[in-house]
């Protein structure tokens, strides 16, 4: 059998290991239709029109088939690809390219090398249906171009080569094979659901796509091979393609848990049992009963030695409840049709069954009169006789305690076998009836371009405003950077834009930078623009009000549309004559789902409440800013490129007390150039902001540090920091959930600031409200006076959302030049895009700190980092690749790496990455100190994301304050997952999902925690994560009856970088009925493992999750939850998946073992 596994896995592995190539000759050389095709090379350009051009007199073209939309005049040379014209018999473009330098250099055509040579792509396996599939949405592979032995699966990394359809402009792979390989060896399985599982909680495996010995199954805990493929599996990176056990012992054919149930469910040797167990609809509170029959109709007595419940229901709602004194009853005949003859009168049929019918009611209701009255029971004993023709009658009760569907199992143990009936309720309440839809769900429809153009358009702008910021006049010099025309029609005509912008299937580099990031940032922008026209509203009623018109937009709160201050909306008002009236209105203030708009006076005033329709336009203020600075960092290849380490002169040479002396003391004198450094009052007089005040703080001795509580790994990334020896390149700061990230941030602004006199800090962040959190802390640390720091906010931001302690920085941040001479300036990445207006020169910031560098795109982090020299320049990235990453609209710009922030990026170099003895220490310090959790509620996040490195090191007495809560399952295990079968339901139009059965059974938890009579909790340290805006609305209206409405409620987006005492989560979605394979479609924004990351980790004592195990269980990282939650007895609600009940099995075998 060994022998055989080893040919098996040397089958496979062979032709992982050869390189792929393949032979490019022959891709286009079928004969047939050539005739009709032409590719020419150095023709010429002979006339040009308003819409269309002739090359060489003979082959017409639109600028749509112009290559980039470069425009052309006449004379320029040109090389084409042409296609005779069916219908006229001439010839027509279907692409031009204009000629260049490089066509001299000898070679065929760069057209034709689209065609005829083929050219390298690596990406990811969007989809594979067994026959073909496609590599980053656009590229299609057939079975033909697989590597031998190499079954793809969607999200598998692959490295192939592909051809252009010069007829078609398509893209098909010639050959795909892995990107990467590897092997296991004596490995153990550590879960499995379905026809998935994992190996050592990091290695995907999928049955369907897993090559096994026959008769073989893998099941948690054995012991195997396997090789495997670099692959996008949810949180798991590596797929197994191949597995074979270690020992021959562990082969074996595993019976399905479906087959034992189906097996149970059988009436067997002759006994027929009820087979109805639903008990229908019951109100919280509520206790129903039923009885159910046991028939004997064999030949032989069987005795029935007890019955139980199997016990899925934790909230044990289904009892069995004794009869007095009753025996076994002659089996009465049922008037049904017998050998499948019917009556010959129906009427009396019917009147027969009906009689049946009562009188098996009848007999129902004596039984249950004879009910002796107690609690019930969860086994009974019987040990009853029950001869041939006679029947049982066992009765239960079920006593509805937990909302939603919650399932059961009636066990009747017989001498030599079991019979089982599924028995199941719903439970409702009150409160849940006042969350239903107010109206049935209606999908809006997608909006069609109106086919009239209307004869005239009359556009009356909005006032112009007084300019809040009035010193901020800054000269435009951002270049527009318009969209290509043919990019533009290549995605409205769905073709494929590898076709267009070949680079997109290289690997990034230097040279493609550029360019690739440009396309990305336009195909961001092209969904942006569909998606925004989606959202026109037609016939829109607004109201009202003293200044503004009101208008509820209904899907914005989620981000449908985008909508920011100072946005412009079109109001169309249709008139006579085809004539139309086109309001400009500028968004003032957005509530929920409300935009508040200025117009013009004298519409608002004349405006009656009519039906308008309303168009929204999107702003490309941040996406050309991202496009000036790729084109201002080509000196920076170096540093985002780096493929060494160069040690550099220490900036800071100074001796770091040890850590006895900094406990002892922090210093009280200030430095001045007596002790060799400046003092930080020495400043330009530019840069003094008038009123600023003091330190209220002695500021500590050099080698110092201002917070002296910082533990070992946040002081190393501080006095790497300070010294910057690997500068330009970037240091990584890596900060897992509770480690302190921002405090060490904070402390390496404040040592660069104050000992290094020549140094000017920009910190940015992709936020405004994470850049308010670094101003606020800065402000706090009371080492800093107000003309230290200024605080740069974008120009459309109202007053009244800056937090008060910070309107004295903004201020000093409003005039943009007097705002860079500061030492410390702070914004976000975008807003930084406005000293560029300023010609602000390179080197101009000493150091760059990026915070939260895990949620900007990559270009968006360059705009910045622009602004520093690319031979002395300092840039800190501090974040968490494993948290919430950039927000990128276009699943094409994400497929091909918009969605991979510099940080996530930088992380995959062999510099930066993590070895068997962990990171290099001179770019990369990673914080594992996590001060916020409780060990039980670290201990997962930790396993599945941050390779088991968290420490706890929490305050003993805030993570153990809830314990002891009385609804834990498991006390001094401060974990519960309340499983809720409920509905997921929408009103009106509006998408977003909602759940009335969660959303009452988190206002009951929020209940209990707040209304306890023993240290209620204040409703300031409870937190409710929904991934639907929808599901929160509901969870506010409910807290609001309850008078607990100041407690926050909010997505996990608005959760990012807080902490909580309690985190309660509502999951929302609930659809049984979806496949396990379209997650999207079941779970939509739980699919995420950052989301799921993030949500998790907010918590300091408590985390509450609400959902439908049946569903979140396709999910890897719900599972792992719900495994987690189960193996540790931290379950409650309704019935689990029969999964988690094996995996508890398993798990206790392993511990006995």
């Amino acid at each position: 059998m060994l022998t055989a596994v080893r040919c098996m896995l040397s089958k496979l592995v062979s032709p992982l290991w050869r390189s792929g190539e393949a032979d490019g000759e022959g891709l286009c050389s079928d004969a047939t239709g050539q005739e009709n095709i032409r590719h020419l090379r150095g023709s010429v350009v002979t006339q040009l029109c308003l819409d269309y051009g002739m090359i060489d007199d003979a082959i017409y073209f639109t600028a749509g088939e112009v290559l980039g939309g470069i425009p052309l005049k006449e004379g320029d040379v040109v090389n084409c690809i042409a296609v005779r014209d069916g219908a006229q018999g001439g010839w027509k473009a279907l692409r031009v390219e204009k000629s260049a330098d490089a066509w001299e250099e000898g070679g065929s055509t760069s057209l034709e090398a689209d065609s005829m040579q083929l050219r390298p792509l690596i990406g990811t396996v969007t989809s594979f249906d067994g026959d073909g599939g496609y590599i980053n949405q656009t590229t299609y592979f057939p079975c033909s171009s697989l590597c031998e032995g190499y079954e793809p699966m969607k999200g598998d990394w692959v490295q192939a080569k592909y051809f252009v359809n010069p007829t078609q402009w398509t893209t098909q792979a010639s050959s795909v094979a892995p990107l990467r390989y590897s092997r296991l060896d004596q490995v153990r399985v550590t879960s499995a659901y379905g026809k998935n599982g994992v190996v050592e909680d990091n290695v995907f495996y999928n049955l369907d796509t897993l090559l096994l010995p026959a008769h073989y199954q893998p099941l948690p805990g054995h012991l195997v091979n396997i090789v495997m493929v670099e692959s996008s599996q949810s949180l798991y990176s590596w797929r197994a393609l191949c597995m074979a056990p270690c020992q021959s012992e562990n082969i074996s054919i595993t019976r399905l848990p479906g087959t034992e149930l189906q097996s149970l469910l059988e009436n067997k040797e002759g006994l027929h049992v009820s087979d109805y167990g639903q008990f229908g609809d019951l109100m919280i509170g509520e206790k129903r009963e039923m009885v159910f029959w046991i028939q004997n109709k064999g030949s032989e007595t069987h005795t029935l030695k007890f019955c139980d419940i199997a016990g899925w229901d934790s909230e044990g709602q289904f009892l069995l409840v004794s009869v007095k004194d009753f025996k076994p009853l002659r089996q009465k005949q049922q008037p049904l049709r017998e050998n499948g003859q019917e009556s010959q009168n129906c009427s009396e049929s019917s009147e027969r069954q009906g009689g049946y019918a009562k009188e098996v009611k009848k007999e129902n209701d004596e039984v249950l009169k004879e009910t002796i009255h107690s609690p019930g029971v969860k086994r009974e004993d019987r040990n009853v006789d029950i001869p041939p023709g006679e029947r049982l009658p066992i009765v239960l009760a079920c006593q509805a305690k937990s909302l939603g569907s919650c399932a059961e199992l009636l066990l009747l143990h017989f001498s030599s076998f079991t019979i089982g009936r599924r028995l199941k309720v719903t439970v409702g309440s009150k409160e849940e009836t006042l969350l239903q839809p107010s109206v049935p769900y209606t999908p809006r429809e997608a909006t069609q371009a109106s086919s009239t153009v209307p004869a005239q358009v009359i556009t009356i702008s909005a006032p112009k405003d007084a300019t809040r910021i009035t010193k901020r006049r800054l000269p435009n010099f951002l270049p527009n950077y318009p969209l290509p025309q043919a990019l533009r029609d290549c995605v409205d005509a769905q073709s494929d834009v590898l076709v267009v912008q070949p680079c997109l299937g290289e690997v990034l580099s230097p040279s493609n930078m550029r360019l690739r990031f440009s396309v990305l940032l336009w195909l961001d922008e092209l969904h942006a623009e569909r998606e925004i026209k989606e959202q026109t509203i037609h016939g829109a009623l607004l109201k009202k009000g003293a200044v503004y018109l009101h208008l509820e937009v209904l899907g914005l709160s989620e981000g449908r549309p985008n909508l920011n201050i100072g946005d412009r909306i079109l109001l169309k008002k249709p008139q006579r004559d085809g004539v139309v009236m086109e309001y400009v209105g500028n968004v003032k203030e957005i509530n929920e789902e409300t935009v508040s708009l200025r117009v013009n006076p004298e519409f608002q005033r004349s405006y009656l409440g009519e039906p308008l329709d309303v168009e929204f336009s999107y702003n490309r203020l941040p996406s050309r800013r991202c496009h000036y600075a790729l084109e201002h960092t080509k000196q920076f290849w170096n540093i985002l490129f780096p493929s060494k380490v160069t040690v550099q002169t220490h900036q800071w040479t100074g001796k770091w007390s040890d850590e006895t002396e900094q406990n002892k003391a922090t210093g009280n004198e200030i430095p001045t150039k007596e002790n060799g450094k400046v003092s930080m009052d020495m400043q330009s007089k530019a840069t003094q902001t008038k009123g600023g005040t003091l330190p209220s703080k002695p500021i500590p001795s050099v080698g110092h540090f201002f917070n002296p509580d910082l533990n070992p790994p946040q002081r190393e990334a501080v006095k790497r920091i300070l010294e910057g020896e690997c500068r330009p390149i970037p240091y990584v700061l890596f900060g897992p959930p509770g480690t302190g990230k921002t405090i060490t941030v904070i402390e390496a602004i404040l040592q660069v600031y104050h000992f290094l006199p020549s140094s000017r800090v920009l910190v940015c962040t992709p936020s405004n409200s994470a850049a308010d959190l670094i101003c606020t802390r800065l402000h706090h640390s009371g080492f800093l006076h107000a003309a230290s720091l200024a605080r740069v906010n974008p120009t459309s931001r109202q007053e009244e959302s800056i937090p008060e302690a910070l309107r004295v920085y903004s201020k000093a941040g409003e005039d943009i030049r007097h705002a860079s001479f500061h030492r410390i300036v702070v914004s976000t990445c975008s807003s930084s895009g406005m000293f560029h207006n300023i010609g602000i020169q390179v080197g101009h910031f000493t150091h760059v700190f990026l915070d939260e560098a895990g949620q900007a795109t990559e270009p968006e982090s360059l705009i910045p980092m622009s602004y520093l020299s690319e031979r002395d320049g300092q840039v800190v990235l501090a974040g968490d690749p494993c948290q919430l990453g950039p927000v990128v609209k276009s699943k094409l710009a994400t497929a091909f790496g918009l969605g991979v922030s510099l940080m996530e990026r930088l992380m995959a170099n062999p510099l930066y990455a993590r070895h068997d003895w962990g990171y290099n220490p001179k770019l990369v310090t990673k914080l594992i100190f996590n001060y916020r959790s409780h060990e039980a509620l670290l201990t997962l996040p930790s396993k599945l994301f941050y390779k088991g490195e968290l420490c706890f090191k929490a305050q003993r007495d805030v993570v153990d304050s809830l314990c002891q809560w009385k609804t834990l399952p498991k006390k001094e295990f401060p974990l519960l997952f309340h499983g809720v079968r409920g509905t997921e339901m929408r009103e009106g139009n509006n998408p977003s999902w909602f759940n009335p059965m969660e959303a009452v059974q988190v206002m009951l938890y929020c209940c209990q925690l707040t209304k306890k009579l023993y240290n209620p909790v204040d409703v300031s340290n409870i937190g409710i994560i929904a991934p639907y805006r929808k599901q929160c609305e509901k969870i506010r209206m409910l807290l609001g009856k309850v008078g607990l409405s100041d407690i926050k409620v909010g997505s996990v987006e608005e959760f990012q970088g807080q902490e909580f005492l309690v985190i309660i989560m509502s999951t929302v979605r609930s659809d049984e009925s979806v496949l396990s394979d379209d997650l999207q479609s079941a779970l939509g924004f739980l699919t995420n493992p950052k989301r799921f990351n993030v949500a998790i980790t907010r918590p300091k004592a408590l985390l509450v999750i609400v959902g439908n195990p049946h569903v979140l269980i396709m999910d890897h990282c719900f599972r792992a939850l719900l495994q987690y939650s189960f193996i540790n007895g931290a379950y409650l609600g309704c019935d689990p998946p029969p999964s988690l009940r094996e995996s508890q099995i398993v798990a206790e075998e392993q511990r006995i073992a």
